[in-house]
């Protein structure tokens, strides 16, 4: 599996993982994935994926609650540790080192895919390529879960822009994480990237504070 020019966050987010203070705010699932995930068929051992898992903190939820998952991340810090955790829980998780970009799955795998603040990290294309192999990896009327970066967002073009809407800010931007590549869009270029997808919830929020908008994303994939 190869890496494109742009998909380098998982550079910086090795270095984030290696650390307890790196790891503090990326411990516990989001409240918006709880509920989505109530909402999965209640079926023994349903195939899902955590893409772009980081130290685990979905993966490990969904598999207390019986699911049979996979986790994959470009960091082998986040996979090590996601392991790690995973088997100090008494937990079963399928870990795999790999790019968002070309996953190391079989076509229809799973019915639910999860990617949170993972995606938009990358140009256009990046994003295109990964959302292509989302929908691959999913079954017909799988559901799909994840974040993008919103042009509401006050990191919006700053910094320098490598591709179109996508830009690296090499102070770090307000939050100290920009110095990766990150893409923004608006509500209407989401429906034309999820193409292939029934978009059921669309909402735009605040991240952690005033300006962080991103977009959140509930989609359903069609036959």
């Amino acid at each position: 599996m190869t890496e494109s020019s742009t998909d380098t966050a998982h550079q910086a987010w090795q270095q984030n993982w290696a650390t307890e203070s790196g790891r503090a705010h990326w411990l516990e699932p989001e409240a918006d994935v709880i509920a989505a995930v109530g909402e999965l068929p209640k079926e023994a051992g349903l195939p899902v994926l955590d893409l772009g898992c980081g130290v685990g903190r979905h993966a490990l939820y969904l598999a207390s609650l019986g699911f049979n998952v996979s986790a994959c991340d470009a960091s082998p810090q986040g996979i090590a540790v996601t392991a790690q955790e995973a088997q100090q829980r008494g937990l079963t998780v399928d870990v795999s080192e790999g790019h968002m970009t070309d996953l190391p799955y079989a076509t229809g795998q799973f019915a639910y895919v999860l990617a949170w603040n993972v995606i938009y990290h990358g140009d256009p294309e990046v994003v295109r390529r990964t959302i292509s192999e989302i929908r691959r990896v999913l079954r017909p009327s799988g559901l799909y879960q994840g974040t993008m970066m919103s042009k509401r967002n006050e990191s919006y073009n700053q910094g320098r822009e490598i591709a179109p809407n996508t830009f690296i800010q090499d102070d770090g931007g307000i939050d100290g994480d920009k110095t990766h590549p990150h893409f923004y869009s608006d509500a209407a270029e989401i429906v034309v990237l999820f193409k292939g997808f029934e978009l059921i919830s669309l909402v735009d929020r605040e991240k952690r504070g005033p300006g962080s908008k991103h977009w959140h994303i509930v989609a359903e994939r069609t036959p």
